[in-house]
């Protein structure tokens, strides 16, 4: 989007964006932690920021994904979130898709930063972008005019990928042809690997997702629609977005859905009409209807009903619930928790619509010493400034 936001909505914005990480290391500890019996003998009526551990999982029904990770830690849906903040920074608050692509895959690839579970989509785009490539590959490899032997095919590919990865357009045949040159001096053959290199970068897909529609969906949103907000091209970027790692029509609609509603809330509009606004995009508007029906904030018997599992038709529903009931940033995130199962999932939507509602401190607002307990909060709290204040 690259404008500047107003000096009125600034507050409200990186209010929101700290919201979904707070929420989200909050969650860790009992996530998917599916029995709400268990995770109310283990934390009570305060189970937020609980450490990782295992024996929380005995006796009750859960997955235990967390091994080595701590009290504050985020999730790995916070850690696709860190990827889409970083792409959108470097890109001075645009969506660049083939960033955005190569930024996750060097991030939760082989040699990257990550350490911790891998979910499905991540792991399906992996193999997906590695896939898109090597078909790259072997298209480019075709075209060649130049008689190249099976080792001279090999070591350009070799010259090339390492430009084609971040790299396209005119900025990669002077660079593709000086490391070639280090290597071969022969015209042909450096013009066959700039060939090759402009088919590679004519040929990426920017549809590199899993056939999935779980909550990593839906993690992404909140610094995209914090970049996006009030435009007209918001549910076009949120589709484009939601592709490079769930290639699915059904979480499009949901992901579309999701970002109204931040839409709505982050322009300061009433929870209600917020609600409502983003239950038209709804591929199951009936649920999000019963869901909000009723006079008190029961996230338990929400997770009976819709179900508490990474599904977005479950999710939703109970997202949907809880911001219409909960009182305040606490009792939301205390209410996810409660409710048990994807609980960082569904955090991603439900920390930053309550911040944006209720903002930091006092009885309402996300509480001073939550913030203190995200790890790395000072360098996550940097960037949420820095992505929000750009100029």
């Amino acid at each position: 989007m690259n404008r500047n936001t107003s000096a009125g909505m600034a507050p409200r914005l990186i209010n929101a964006l700290a919201g979904g990480w707070v929420a989200d290391a909050a969650s860790l500890g009992l996530h998917w932690l599916y029995d709400s019996q268990r995770i109310l003998e283990v934390g009570g009526q305060s189970p937020e920021f609980l450490p990782p551990k295992a024996d929380y999982f005995k006796g009750g029904f859960g997955y235990f994904a967390h091994e080595g990770k701590q009290s504050g830690d985020i999730s790995h849906y916070g850690a696709a979130t860190g990827v889409m903040t970083d792409s959108l920074l470097a890109s001075e608050g645009r969506l660049d898709i083939r960033d955005y692509q190569r930024r996750f895959r060097a991030f939760f690839g082989p040699g990257g930063q990550w350490q911790g579970y891998i979910d499905n989509p991540t792991r399906v785009t992996l193999d997906n972008l590695n896939t898109i490539e090597q078909k790259a590959i072997d298209q480019g490899l075709s075209g060649v005019s130049a008689e190249l032997t099976d080792k001279q095919k090999r070591i350009l590919v070799q010259k090339v990928l390492p430009y084609t990865r971040r790299l396209s357009g005119d900025q990669l045949a002077e660079p593709v042809r000086r490391a070639i040159s280090l290597t071969y001096q022969e015209s042909g053959i450096q013009e066959a690997g700039v060939h090759l290199a402009e088919t590679i970068d004519q040929h990426l897909l920017p549809e590199s997702g899993a056939d999935d529609m779980q909550l990593p969906v839906v993690s992404k949103l909140p610094p995209l629609v914090a970049c996006y907000w009030g435009s007209g091209r918001l549910l076009e970027i949120t589709e484009a977005a939601v592709r490079v790692t769930n290639h699915n029509d059904e979480a499009v609609a949901w992901a579309k859905c999701a970002a109204t509603l931040l839409d709505q809330l982050f322009q300061g509009k009433p929870l209600a009409a917020a609600l409502e606004s983003a239950k038209a995009r709804a591929p199951d508007q009936e649920n999000l209807d019963n869901a909000r029906s009723g006079s008190s904030l029961d996230a338990v018997k929400a997770g009976d009903t819709f179900g508490r599992t990474c599904y977005l038709h479950e999710a939703m529903p109970v997202i949907f619930h809880i911001l219409n009931h909960a009182d305040s940033y606490a009792d939301a995130v205390r209410a996810n928790i409660h409710c048990g199962g994807d609980s960082c999932g569904r955090a991603w939507i439900i920390g930053p619509a309550m911040a944006a509602l209720h903002g930091v401190g006092g009885e309402r607002g996300i509480p001073l010493s939550w913030l203190a307990r995200v790890t790395g909060a000072p360098d996550i709290l940097t960037d949420i400034e820095r992505l929000v204040n750009r100029q």
